[in-house]
């Protein structure tokens, strides 16, 4: 069997992920490939290193949303006229990237990687699973309009989420006999929308690939087994607030552990706000295909 791990994006809410891989590990379930998209492809490129899920765990709890978000006026002035097409820079991402990834191309992973970007020009998906590491991980989480599009090749690429955040059908054409999917979830217990514009426009863009995720899990069908997990709800957290990642680490855990136990169940609630369709006011998580 060829058991593939795919990582959706969202931002903070991606410690999420590391709580899910830690109850996962401790059944003895691990990847033989890797696809991850946004936070997703940061967190899967830790996990194709071969290096532990509790160091990843460690990292996550000493985040700072400056460390990835370093918010400068200057710069967001000149996206805001114009000058540049993003209001951040990359560079702490980058340097957490350069600290942590130990392999230089995608294809020298110890776990087999790929990556989902999408292309700035027409919104085209763009899995990536050659070429060097680091640039590939920043062009999946370089979300459109906050962090500057990644050039490759001859096109500029951005964040994977715009095209594809959830790739299981990418991961069952690359050869995916089973499909465990770690997604982040969303903030789906705020008292009230996110104060400030980054806040927002990170909790818009979450609302929308999660609509995404549950239409496509109510649609298709897979021909192989697909493992759902459900996400933690509510969640009464911004996905750019890094204060709260140990939190959300142990209910990634403590929630996968718990339906682990309880032998995936086929009917979890995705959350109660969240309508799919108007004759859809859930969707399964939980075994599929």
């Amino acid at each position: 069997m060829t058991t593939t791990f795919v990582l959706s994006g969202g931002a903070s809410l991606g410690s999420v992920q590391v709580g899910m891989a830690l109850a996962l590990n401790e059944a003895g379930i691990t990847p033989d490939r890797i696809v991850g998209t946004s936070v997703g492809a940061v967190n899967g490129a830790w996990l194709a290193s071969g290096r532990s899920v509790e160091d990843l765990a460690d990292l996550w709890r000493g985040l700072r949303r400056s460390d990835l978000f370093p918010l400068g006026p200057l710069l967001g002035l000149r996206g805001f006229l114009g000058r540049r097409n993003h209001l951040i820079s990359n560079r702490g991402l980058r340097r957490l990237l350069e600290r942590h990834v130990d392999f230089p191309n995608l294809e020298s992973a110890r776990i087999p990687l790929t990556v989902i970007t999408t292309d700035a020009r027409s919104g085209e998906e763009v899995p990536l699973s050659h070429g060097p590491a680091i640039p590939a991980v920043l062009a999946s989480a370089a979300l459109p309009g906050i962090f500057p599009a990644i050039k490759i090749g001859e096109r500029s690429l951005i964040d994977g989420g715009v095209s594809n955040n959830t790739p299981i059908t990418h991961a069952i054409e690359a050869g995916a006999t089973e499909v465990w999917v770690l997604s982040t979830g969303y903030s789906c217990g705020l008292a009230a929308p996110p104060a400030g514009a980054l806040p927002m426009a990170m909790h818009a863009v979450a609302l929308l690939v999660q609509q995404r995720l549950v239409l496509e899990t109510i649609t298709r069908t897979y021909p192989v087994p697909v493992h759902l997990i459900p996400p933690p709800c509510p969640i009464s957290i911004a996905p750019t607030d890094f204060s709260q990642t140990h939190e959300l680490i142990e209910r990634g855990y403590a929630g996968t552990r718990q339906w682990l136990a309880n032998g995936r169940p086929h009917a979890m609630p995705l959350g109660p706000h969240l309508h799919a369709t108007e004759n859809h006011s859930s969707v399964a998580f939980g075994d599929i295909g």
